[in-house]
């Protein structure tokens, strides 16, 4: 039991069960069966990543989630070809906490189940909006965690999002890092091959900072490979890192699949991007992560509708 005393450790609800879960960790962290009554040491001596552990347990419910998106561009036309949805959290108290920060210990802690699964609806939610309101089609990229792919139900939950939405499966593009994609190669193609029958575009996303096998890479059903943002922000001052780049751009090509840069900040790595043959491109040069609202304005309509495999 964690225990916080009005009006000492707070004059209002959510301050009071805020400082109570704080003092519950320090009773788990003692081997629980015992209580723990709240103080400000207890606040400054529970490590950082605890409470935050705590507050995220509690964050989907109080609305504090929000999705931001970030437009992927075809630098030959200056459209946008698809946009990102990233995941935000705005704590009352803490401010905007780094996705870095809170996403693995989501993950350890297994609230990325629930979470993931409230953005997937979110975004499709809002990327059927945008169509409804009669803005440009783009498919809309959503990423899943190494826990969430892992997930026996992962199929059937995106297939109902999907169906609860309105959401025509072309549309949605799922993202999955390399590693994730490594952990377990057998289930990776098993998911994958269920993903791509239930209509859905896949990317593998932060490719060539881990340990993939070309020899698994030709066998997976990814339709796009995103060059991490390691390898551009160095890209025109490492001839290495510019010949890993040209590489895993013929890769793609050879594969047949679309390849997107992450991170692209300036003009001459665009350019040296563009030089070696890839087009798609994401990053602050062309806009950062924003709102809904701010993102509808680019999705000038146009005709024919753009199709996902363009």
């Amino acid at each position: 039991m964690g225990i916080a005393l009005y009006p000492r450790d707070g004059d209002d609800a959510e301050t009071l069960i805020k400082n109570a879960d704080i003092a519950l960790y320090e009773v788990k962290q003692r081997g629980r069966n015992n209580y723990h009554v709240y103080t400000c040491a207890t606040n400054a001596e529970t490590p950082h990543f605890l409470i935050l552990d705590n507050y995220l347990h509690h964050a989907l419910e109080r609305e504090e989630f929000a999705l931001e998106y970030q437009p992927i561009f075809d630098t030959r036309s200056g459209s946008i070809c698809a946009v990102e949805a990233l995941l935000r959290w705005h704590h009352p108290d803490l401010g905007l906490v780094s996705p870095q920060t809170f996403l693995p210990i989501a993950e350890e802690n297994g609230a990325i189940v629930e979470l993931g699964q409230w953005a997937i609806r979110a975004a499709c939610t809002q990327t059927r909006a945008w169509q409804d309101a009669g803005l440009t089609w783009v498919p809309l990229v959503v990423n899943l965690s190494t826990r969430q792919f892992q997930q026996s139900d992962l199929v059937p939950m995106l297939v109902e999002i999907l169906q609860e939405t309105g959401l025509d499966p072309r549309w949605l593009e799922l993202e999955i890092t390399e590693m994730t994609a490594m952990q377990d190669v057998e289930l990776t193609a098993q998911v994958l091959m269920k993903l791509k029958r239930a209509g859905v575009s896949l990317s593998i996303d932060d490719f060539g900072i881990g340990y993939a096998s070309l020899n698994y890479l030709k066998q997976f059903a990814f339709q796009t490979l995103k060059i991490d943002r390691s390898f551009v922000g160095n890209l025109t001052v490492d001839p290495a890192q510019k010949a890993i780049v040209a590489a895993t751009i013929a890769l793609a090509d050879a594969l047949n699949m679309k390849v997107v840069a992450e991170g692209v900040e300036t003009d001459a790595q665009r350019e040296s991007l563009q030089s070696l043959g890839c087009d798609r491109m994401q990053g602050y040069l062309f806009k950062p992560p924003v709102s809904a609202e701010a993102i509808a304005p680019l999705l000038v309509p146009q005709l024919p509708r753009p199709s996902p495999s363009s």
